[in-house]
């Protein structure tokens, strides 16, 4: 109730000064256009995009168009569609005519429509747009277009926009909670070079002012940030891959003079397709097929048009980010942003607070991919040194409706929660078959935390609510306080949620580890058989252990 009435009062406040604040920080009427579910885009449902796109590179320049199909839930007269500056709207057009438009903040545009809206019927509008997007100064993290030139000065340009939204570069409905069911992507680009966009090619023109336009279909639904573009001297090659659902098509694009490197580098796509459909199950776009497309920026989780520029090194630009030796057996570009078409393109948050469902599943992916091919120990080897990266500074779910996302410790501060539930779960069947059936239960769906956090709860039969609190909604790590004295073992938690009650696995023999259940309150146990210096607190749970 309480949240409730602060929501009407910012919402008021909205209303008549264009901003609110939320946990001490000014939010204003545009974050909640951009982040909330509006009432002018709840009454209708998107099924389709038809998106056409010129590219000129040589001007930094786009125009095209986006027809939008979509199915009417409820009665609704006004729609609201989404474009970023410079970027501009020419004109909107529906059964043959242009409907009046008003710009409201400086990304929504809310369209009048003048035809019958009826209940359950399918309706569609062209959206006709130009200009120069945003420039990507930091691609992917600060996106929008990369322009760029390869080393024989040939255009080499690429679109990255999580975060900051597909309304960047195309016009569309730009909040996660809704997908098309399919997609068409038409890219026109100068001739000789190539785009490579999501899905299947389906077609190849040559048009008469000495452009080329390239038709791209998706046959599965895809969120908006997975939508790219991609533009290059690309050569291709490919591989069938025997996958759990079949023959799965694996295609690569990369620069003309990075072909050799690529096809030995590449192999670990194969690799990863293996490791993934154990643990997660079977590739999500058997469909669409799979890509990975060189790019001039570090690389993003495109939906079956995965963007690689790791430059053909293992680990993170060569660096392993956990410090333990295993990061630098593979390609963490091909590993991470793969994993990400099961966690993020698969199954998809409704809201960017609640991203460390994309990313704290993939960093774990990391792990799991790891452990697939080195070992046990390995895996958690690696996860385990990923720690030094967690700064602990705000919550990992972000603030609701504003899009805004929490901590960048959703990487792996998300990636050892999941490590430290599957040592509570303590049934690596069981584990495995809650990553399996998360990716089949919820296939293809736009999914809260609390869904997720519902669904590991039930299927693993723990308790498992004051685990997330703590580590989702919480900044402290939690101490395991103990005290071991004349054969007594005393302990409990403490710099935790109220009630945190996390079981653990400690020595209470010499190298033998037992789980015992602490909780706030001191309890006890006697091990009269333990020395001082045999205990020891299992480290695969990401805790601190406090000898008092």
């Amino acid at each position: 109730m309480k949240k409730a009435l602060i929501t009407l009062t910012c919402l008021a406040l909205f209303a008549v000064v264009g901003t609110c604040q939320l946990g001490g920080k000014s939010y204003t009427k545009d974050d909640t256009l951009r982040g909330s579910i509006t009432p002018e885009r709840i009454w209708w449902d998107l099924s389709f995009y038809d998106l056409k796109v010129s590219v000129n590179p040589a001007e930094k320049y786009i125009s095209g168009s986006n027809t939008i199909h979509y199915k009417v839930l409820s009665a609704g007269k006004t729609m609201q569609i989404d474009l970023q500056p410079p970027l501009s709207i020419d004109r909107i057009v529906q059964d043959g005519k242009e409907l009046d438009v008003k710009k409201e903040g400086k990304n929504a545009y809310m369209v009048a429509l003048q035809s019958e809206q009826k209940v359950g019927a399918r309706k569609s509008l062209t959206v006709y747009y130009k200009g120069k997007p945003r420039v990507a100064n930091n691609a992917p993290w600060d996106g929008g277009f990369s322009w760029s030139k390869d080393k024989k000065g040939n255009p080499f340009v690429a679109t990255s926009c999580q975060g900051l939204g597909s309304s960047i570069w195309w016009p569309c409905k730009d909040h996660m909670y809704d997908e098309p069911d399919s997609m068409a992507i038409a890219v026109t680009v100068p001739k000789g070079l190539m785009d490579v966009s999501n899905g299947k090619l389906r077609k190849t023109t040559e048009n008469s002012d000495g452009t080329t336009t390239y038709d791209w279909y998706v046959k599965n639904p895809i969120n908006n940030y997975g939508v790219n573009v991609n533009i290059g001297d690309y050569v291709h090659f490919s591989e069938e891959y025997a996958g759990e659902k079949g023959k799965l098509a694996m295609d690569y694009y990369v620069l003309r003079d990075n072909l050799a490197q690529a096809k030995t580098q590449f192999k670990q796509a194969g690799q990863m397709m293996k490791a993934f459909e154990h643990w997660f199950g079977p590739y999500p776009f058997y469909e669409d097929g799979y890509k990975l497309v060189e790019v001039p920026y570090l690389g993003m989780e495109h939906q079956s048009s995965v963007t690689y520029g790791n430059q053909y090194k293992n680990g993170y630009l060569g660096q392993d980010l956990s410090g333990s030796g295993w990061g630098n057996k593979w390609d963490f570009i091909i590993v991470h942003e793969s994993g990400h078409e099961w966690f993020a393109n698969n199954i998809t948050y409704k809201d960017i607070a609640d991203m460390w469902v994309h990313e704290g599943f993939t960093a774990y992916s990391e792990c799991l991919f790891t452990e697939y091919y080195y070992g046990r120990d390995a895996g958690a080897a690696y996860v385990i040194g990923t720690r030094m990266n967690i700064q602990n500074d705000k919550p990992m779910i972000g603030k609701y409706n504003v899009n805004e996302e929490g901590s960048q410790d959703m990487y792996y501060k998300g990636s050892n929660l999941l490590h430290t539930i599957r040592q509570i779960v303590d049934n690596d069947v069981k584990w495995r078959d809650i990553l399996r059936g998360l990716n089949k239960d919820f296939y293809h769906q736009t999914v809260t935390t609390q869904q997720i956090e519902q669904y590991m709860v039930q299927k693993s039969g723990k308790k498992l609510q004051s685990v997330f609190d703590q580590y989702l909604r919480d900044t402290k790590v939690p101490h395991f306080d103990y005290k071991l004295a004349n054969g007594t073992l005393s302990y409990r938690w403490s710099n935790c949620v109220e009630g945190f009650d996390m079981p653990i696995k400690v020595t209470l023999e010499k190298n033998k580890y037992y789980f015992i259940y602490p909780t706030t309150e001191w309890k006890t146990l006697k091990v009269s058989n333990l020395f001082d210096d045999e205990f020891k607190v299992d480290v695969n749970f990401y805790v601190e252990a406090n000898k008092l």
